[in-house]
């Protein structure tokens, strides 16, 4: 009797040095799990700084961790990756962000979420930060055999920056966190309620508070609305690092809106998503973004949008919420007084919203880019 032995399993690497992170974190977490609850033949080695390797061996027999400590951006994880790379002797390697070190040997995937440090320079700190972005993206595209970006928006974004052929670039869009698809219970919200003493109907942004996130602007409009009605709405703004930028609050100040805007700094996800389901009216003036979680969470949560027609955002949204200009502050203010004001219009963006997450599946993000995965090794 003859037999024939079984072929290795293919050998992926995933840098998830960065699982913590907000953005690349949620998109390695979400990706990673969606591998792991399905049987496949893959065998995945996750580059991990050393607390993540219990995660990583939590998700199953089919996943290795590979402990490197390397800091990320850093001149080490240039040769420390393509070693670790070498050791384990993977058969691809996915980036999933721009920085793909030149020394790595076997195929390379690299997911580019958006080029907002080629858009926007002047939002760096300094101009080595500029040209360090600029050369590690233009080499991470160079070297990827496949580039994965979020959007079309930034597909486009790509090959204009970074002189990109379009057939090299797939767009997969991100799914959608299922702690914001499954709400909270009533008295989990009664709670964060009781907590913040959220005694008055409020407009709610979440995000980071970088330059181009537009919280400024945000401000501006919230208090040409006020002089307009709607003088009992409060302005609550959720996003870590607030320190870094003192001239938000100084602008609060300059508007006499202190008893009027609250700054909550970094918020779990189970108090984000009550926060969420309490709000009046999500608004997301940013003046670019990859994708942008924030307002399909929102959505998720059953609370109405209001966003900018600029870079992907329109393309996430569709037409489940009201698209302003990012650069008129008027523009926004009307927008909130007229979502605060019309309850129909209220109830018919939370109806578009919750149709428009059923969109956004990391299922099908996970399949989308196992696809690709096969694609690049010729299967």
């Amino acid at each position: 009797m003859v037999t024939t032995a079984q072929a290795p399993a293919v050998r992926i690497a995933i840098d998830a040095r960065k699982l913590h992170d907000y953005g690349i974190g949620t998109y390695v977490r979400n990706l990673v799990r969606e591998f792991a609850g399905h049987d496949t033949p893959e065998h995945y080695v996750l580059i991990c700084q050393p607390r993540d390797a219990d995660f990583v061996r939590a998700l199953g027999p089919r996943f290795e961790p590979l402990v490197d400590r390397s800091a990320n951006y850093s001149i080490r994880e240039q040769f420390s990756v393509p070693l670790d790379l070498r050791r384990a002797r993977v058969d691809l390697f996915h980036a999933p962000h721009y920085v793909v070190p030149p020394l790595v040997g076997c195929p390379v995937v690299a997911t580019i979420h958006d080029c907002i440090h080629l858009r926007f320079p002047q939002y760096l700190p300094n101009r080595g930060a500029h040209a360090y972005a600029r050369l590690f993206m233009s080499m991470g595209a160079r070297k990827a055999r496949r580039i994965i970006t979020v959007s079309q928006a930034s597909k486009d974004d790509i090959r204009h920056y970074l002189h990109t052929a379009a057939g090299k670039i797939e767009v997969i869009h991100n799914g959608l966190d299922l702690r914001f698809l499954t709400p909270p219970d009533d008295a989990e919200v009664a709670k964060v309620r009781d907590r913040f003493l959220l005694t008055s109907p409020f407009i709610l942004y979440a995000g980071n508070i970088k330059p181009h996130k537009n919280v400024e602007r945000l401000i501006e409009a919230f208090a040409i609305m006020r002089r307009t009605g709607h003088e009992d709405v409060k302005l609550l703004i959720i996003g870590d690092e607030l320190s870094k930028y003192p001239g938000l609050r100084r602008l609060v100040h300059r508007h006499h809106l202190h008893p009027h805007v609250r700054f909550f700094g970094f918020v779990p996800d189970a108090t984000l998503a009550a926060l969420y389901r309490l709000a009046r009216v999500f608004v997301f003036p940013s003046l670019y973004e990859g994708f942008g979680f924030p307002p399909l969470e929102a959505m998720a949560s059953g609370t109405p949008v209001i966003t900018s027609n600029v870079s992907s955002l329109p393309e996430v949204v569709d037409e489940a919420a009201l698209l302003i200009d990012p650069l008129d502050p008027a523009a926004l203010a009307g927008a909130m007084h007229r979502v605060l004001g019309d309850d129909a219009l209220r109830a018919e963006l939370i109806r578009r919203g919750r149709v428009r997450v059923g969109a956004f599946s990391w299922a099908r993000a996970a399949a989308a880019t196992r696809a690709v995965y096969r694609r690049v090794l010729g299967g």
